[in-house]
């Protein structure tokens, strides 16, 4: 099995307004991630986490930016295309504009 780095993206604008649910709304939004966890569990190597802001370093130093991350999981399958399979229906997608990032993690060359 290959593992994957999967990433909850939507613009910033769809995160704000998820930040104005009422407590029942994000209480079916976590009932909706924990079916699908269950759904997916074969897949599911770590569930993984909501993303905070993001600080941008490089040889000038730290600045602060804005991103369209999310959040994160990592799973497992054969293939980004099987993959793919298995996040469909995804409750990300119930966010406006939410979209997912597969990403390969490939091995470290010599090891």
């Amino acid at each position: 099995m290959k593992k994957f780095l999967v990433l909850y993206k939507a613009p910033t604008s769809s995160f704000e307004q998820m930040k104005q649910t009422t407590p029942e709304q994000q209480k079916a939004g976590m009932d909706a991630w924990m079916a699908w966890g269950k759904k997916a569990s074969a897949s599911i190597v770590d569930m993984g986490a909501p993303l905070g802001k993001s600080l941008r370093l490089n040889k000038s130093g730290p600045a602060p930016i804005t991103n369209d991350l999310g959040g994160y999981s990592i799973l497992q399958a054969e293939s980004k295309e099987a993959l793919a399979e298995t996040l469909k229906g995804h409750p990300h997608f119930m966010m406006p504009e939410g979209f997912v990032e597969i990403v390969e993690f490939l091995p470290m060359p010599g090891m």
